[in-house]
């Protein structure tokens, strides 16, 4: 039975505020080396399935760059391979992806060219390991016509997802989208399997229906389940993240750091694959600290780095310290900066005895739907922090700063500093 997989890579992902003002959500960093869509792609292809579609919308450009022909995960291929889709216009039934339903939909010829009896339905924002194979056999086990991968949450967090009721057979009997009052705390994942003449109908339904908002979990799946589908809830119990804010994203990094890490990137049967930049091995130099940290090749070290994960070609100078933080693609720190549970971005440079992350100030930050309240400052691609600057907590500073742009010597705790023109 072929099965084609569909990632779904559009999200503009907003609650990461600059860290997705340049690149689309799934192509954002992600443990040094790789980007988020990695995880999915290297599911597919460490799962049998070679034919692959990823969705764009939004600033496809950094999603392109690095899948290209697909030659790290093997699908580079005559006969399947991996395909980038963009909306398009032209004279028949297209124009830009207007919710997740809609984003196959518009792609509908693609699968149809395919030939494929099971269509896998992926989020290209998610972090985890999955043997696609058990979830198709689950599928098939249960003559299901749609299958929906769940994971048992919080009672807190039930409200952020799609929950499931199902019987004592995981068949689904009531399906709602991010309920304010969840029955449950078994959640979709995000990961679906339609069988292909399922997909086609129910597909052709939605777009007719004028009050639909064309959204999976919203729409297609409480219909399905209403009309008597087959629509069977997959129970998965492994690590999962939906790193979409901050917040999570910072976790799950700060997870990779554990004695024994919940997501084992060491493991070799089952390989996450990336494009990965020609650098030289990390140099640590005399007097330098390093403890409880991932350190990608190219990184120079001259002070002092604990329980952060650095990317390729980052500089840590003489007498600076990095804690509790993200460091980005050729990012600099200079000597006697200070970078306290950070996020920093690509080629950010701190200056000299700069200080980030300061202070006891835990005010939230002013934008409350980032959800910054635990102390995290972020700054944007290309900026550069002048010599001696401060900057408190829960602070977002913006792309493509310099020293004009900077007034006075610090920035207060929940600021938020972005110019227009950096957007």
């Amino acid at each position: 039975m072929r099965t084609i997989a569909m990632i779904l890579a559009g999200g503009r992902g907003s609650r990461l505020s600059v860290l997705a003002d340049k690149r689309a959500k799934p192509a954002v960093p992600f443990a040094g080396k790789y980007r988020i869509i990695d995880f999915p792609l290297s599911n597919c292809v460490n799962s049998g399935i070679y034919t692959v579609g990823v969705v764009t919308q939004y600033r496809p450009r950094s999603l392109q760059d690095h899948i290209r022909n697909g030659a790290p995960w093997d699908l580079d291929r005559l006969n399947g391979g991996v395909w980038i889709l963009q909306p398009y216009l032209g004279r028949m039934s297209s124009d830009w992806y207007n919710g997740t339903a809609d984003a196959i939909y518009q792609n509908l010829d693609f699968i149809r060219n395919a030939k494929a009896d099971y269509v896998l339905v992926l989020s290209g924002d998610h972090v985890y390991k999955m043997d696609y194979t058990l979830l198709l056999r689950f599928h098939q086990d249960r003559q299901a016509d749609v299958t929906v991968a769940t994971l048992k949450v919080s009672l807190e967090e039930a409200s952020r997802f799609g929950i499931v009721q199902t019987d004592s057979n995981y068949r689904v009997i009531n399906f709602e989208e991010k309920p304010k009052q969840p029955k449950g705390t078994l959640a979709s994942m995000g990961i679906y399997v339609f069988n292909y003449d399922t997909l086609v109908k129910v597909l052709h339904e939605d777009a007719k229906n004028p009050e639909s908002s064309h959204d999976f979990g919203k729409d297609v799946f409480p219909k399905m389940v209403s009309e008597g589908y087959r629509v069977f809830a997959y129970p998965y119990s492994d690590y999962w993240v939906d790193v979409g804010t901050i917040q999570s994203y910072w976790e799950a990094h700060m997870d990779l750091l554990a004695e024994v890490p919940p997501l084992d990137l060491l493991e070799r049967s089952w390989v996450i694959h990336t494009r990965s930049e020609e650098r030289p091995p990390v140099n640590i130099r005399t007097g330098a600290i390093v403890s409880h940290s991932l350190i990608t090749d190219g990184c120079v070290i001259e002070g002092s780095v604990e329980y952060s994960v650095l990317s390729p070609g980052v500089r840590v100078e003489r007498g600076a310290v990095v804690r509790y933080s993200i460091i980005m693609t050729d990012a600099k720190i200079e000597a006697g900066a200070v970078v306290d549970r950070c996020i920093i971005d690509k080629n950010v440079v701190i200056g000299r005895e700069a200080h980030i992350g300061c202070g006891s100030d835990y005010t939230p930050n002013r934008d409350p739907s980032l959800g910054l309240t635990t102390g995290l400052s972020v700054v944007g691609k290309n900026t550069l922090i002048p010599p001696g600057f401060e900057v408190g907590r829960n602070v977002i500073i913006g792309s493509d700063l310099n020293d004009d742009h900077f007034q006075g010597n610090s920035l207060r705790s929940g600021e938020t500093f972005v110019l227009e023109a950096a957007d």
